[in-house]
This record gives C-alpha cells, structure tokens and sequence, in this order.
C-alpha cells in the first residue's frame, strides 16, 4: 500500500507543510484485521478521465461509495469507509489505475460506514473534514445510535449462524452457509479493530485545493445529513461529490436536521456541475434530484411536527406518517410508514435536542 508524505503547501486557506521523508512505514505492514477476502473489494467507475466513483463489489464489506482523484503528482480520496479493512482494500487496489501516492483524504461526514477507515493514514497524510465530523470521530460520536443499529448486532449474527451450520443437514445448504460465515466472521473481524480517528486537516465553511491544473473545493453549507456534511466540487470538470448528503434514492435521517437539510440542498442548486457522485447509489445527472429530495423532506418534516404535536410516540407517528405521494421519484415507497428512528431524531429536535 502506497501512502505519500507531504512536502508542499496543502491549500490557499492553510499554511501547512511538512518535509519530504522516505516511504510510510504503513507500506510495508500487514493488511488490517477482516482483509480475508478474494477477488477486488472495489470497482472502480469512470465518469471522467481520473474521476473514478469506488463502489464495493460485494467481496469485502466496504460500507459507503467513495471518489477517487487522480492528479498530477497524488490521489485525493473521497471517504475512508467503514473499516481499516476496507480503506486498506481502496488504497491497493487503485494501483491498478496509477501509481501516484494517495495525499489526501476527505471524509464527507462522521458516519462509520464513510470514515471509519481513517486510522490506517500516517499523520502526514491530510485528512480533511468539517470541525464537528472530527468531533464526532474523536468524542465517539461514530459509535454511536447509527452505528449500533448497523453493526451492533454482528456478534449475535454471527453466533446465529455458527449454529445454523452446526444444525444443517444438506451439504449444498451447509455449504452456502458456510460462505455466509466467513464474510460475516471477517466482517466482525474488520469492526472489531476499529479505533474512531478525526481528521487531522478541518474546516468550518469551506477550502480549496489546486493540486496541478485541477481545482478542488470542499464546501460546508449547513448542517443536512449530519452536523458537519463536506460537499467536494470540481469545478473545472463540473463534479459534484456530496457523500450523503443529496443520494439518487431516500439517505439515511437517523442523525438529520430534516428542518435545515432543505435550505442546505438549495445551495447546491448555485453549483455548476453535470455529474454527481453519491456515497450510495450510482453516478448521476439528474438535477432534480435535490428538489425531489428536498420536497419529500418538507412533507416529512410537516406530518411529524403535526404528529408530535398531538402527543403521539415517535414509533407511533412512524407508523401514520405516509409518503406515498412522492412514491414517483422514490419507487421504493410501499403505503405508509417511515423507518421510526427517522421520526425519533425529528422528535428529539422538537424535544430541544441537538
């Protein structure tokens, strides 16, 4: 694994260098815990030339879609995703597409499944967030009420399965289950040495890197997603990078300003771009997308307030709220109900939580 160290300025915002020493001494340590796979854990989408969009393949559990930036003398990551596993696995595996050193990583938010890889980087790597995304991983905000929904659970699955192999009498069964294990067994593996890290390199609004002849801004326009969602836009290529915070299907709200996410996504609209690159999903050029998103979250929001202000639990009014008006632009949309920890967090909010 090729992990440069830095020697030249790291943006107009920041005076910050280090000197030029020999190769990372991460290059010659063994894969991180839960690297037992084969075959790619990523595949790697051209949408413009050293624009790759990095999503998993299924071998390995790698947690978010990420962005790989080729420039002309370093890579820029979007995302360290959900484990030193699986952040290992990226930085290897785009040895296929150059072998220019990786200088830069941007964590678009503190979600485990974005950010979680962030430890195997040497300090003289810059990993850039927004402020509260490095107080997030650094107070164990990453490990919290999300995380445990996710991957909580993965010691009893795990335990689960080792006795429904025990039990199996079909060797084709047996089999197939066994399969299951292992990626389960290696995916526990990859959790379990997880140490939440911050990023070493915050901003609170915005930052520009010129690295050659390519222009990259990180952008903070309001709390959406998370507290602190960095948006990566290429100007000159017109790419847009907007991890969770603007997704072609419905994100994930279990930590979300549903209130301010609106006003947030309006931002984007004064961006030029043609093609964004989700942390979920697949590339897309569908502008319309913010809007679809951004109505869905004022209906959202309305029906919860007036639910809550009728006295209802939130897991009751997660049951009534009904969202099939907008079931056009989210096919996914079946009748009423919303995931209940959507309604808790807007709850919480109303309730004068943070």
């Amino acid at each position: 694994m090729r992990v440069a160290r830095m020697n030249a300025p790291l943006v107009a915002l920041l005076a910050l260098a280090s000197c030029q020493t020999p190769d990372s001494p991460a290059d010659d340590a063994p894969p991180p815990p839960g690297s037992d796979f084969t075959g790619p854990a990523f595949e790697f989408e051209e949408v413009l030339p050293g624009i790759y969009h990095a999503r998993g393949t299924g071998n390995l559990s790698v947690g978010s879609h990420g962005a790989v930036i080729v420039n002309d003398d370093d890579v820029l990551l979007v995302e360290s995703h959900i484990s030193p596993a699986a952040a290992w696995a990226v930085v290897d595996e785009i040895e296929a597409l150059t072998d220019k050193p990786v200088r830069y990583v941007v964590n678009t938010h503190y979600h485990f499944d974005h950010a979680h890889g962030n430890q195997i980087y040497p300090p003289d790597v810059h990993v850039i967030g927004h402020e509260v995304t490095r107080e997030m991983l650094e107070n164990g905000g990453s490990m919290g009420r999300s995380f445990q929904t996710f991957v909580g659970g993965l010691p009893d699955q795990v335990a689960a399965l080792e006795e429904q192999v025990a039990a199996a009498e079909d060797e084709e069964e047996r089999a197939a289950l066994e399969t299951q294990l292992a990626f389960m067994r290696n995916y526990l593996a990859s959790q379990e040495a997880v140490v939440p890290v911050g990023p070493n390199t915050t901003l609170s609004e915005r930052m520009t890197l010129f690295r050659g002849d390519r222009e990259i801004r990180l952008l903070f326009f309001g709390r959406g997603h998370t507290g602190g969602d960095v948006v990566v836009h290429l100007p000159t290529e017109r790419v847009l990078i907007t991890g969770d915070l603007l997704l072609p299907g419905l994100p994930y709200m279990g930590d979300g300003y549903l209130d301010e996410w609106d006003d947030t996504l309006e931002h984007l609209k004064s961006l030029d771009f043609d093609w964004v690159l989700p942390g979920h999903g697949n590339p897309f050029q569908d502008r319309e997308r913010i809007t679809y998103q951004q109505e869905y979250m004022r209906d959202l929001q309305a029906q919860a307030v007036a639910l809550h202000a009728e006295g209802l639990s939130y897991e009751e009014a997660a049951v009534r709220i009904d969202m099939s008006e907008h079931s056009d632009n989210y096919p996914q949309i079946a009748g009423a109900g919303v995931p209940p920890v959507t309604v808790q967090r807007i709850f919480e909010l109303l309730d004068g939580g943070s």
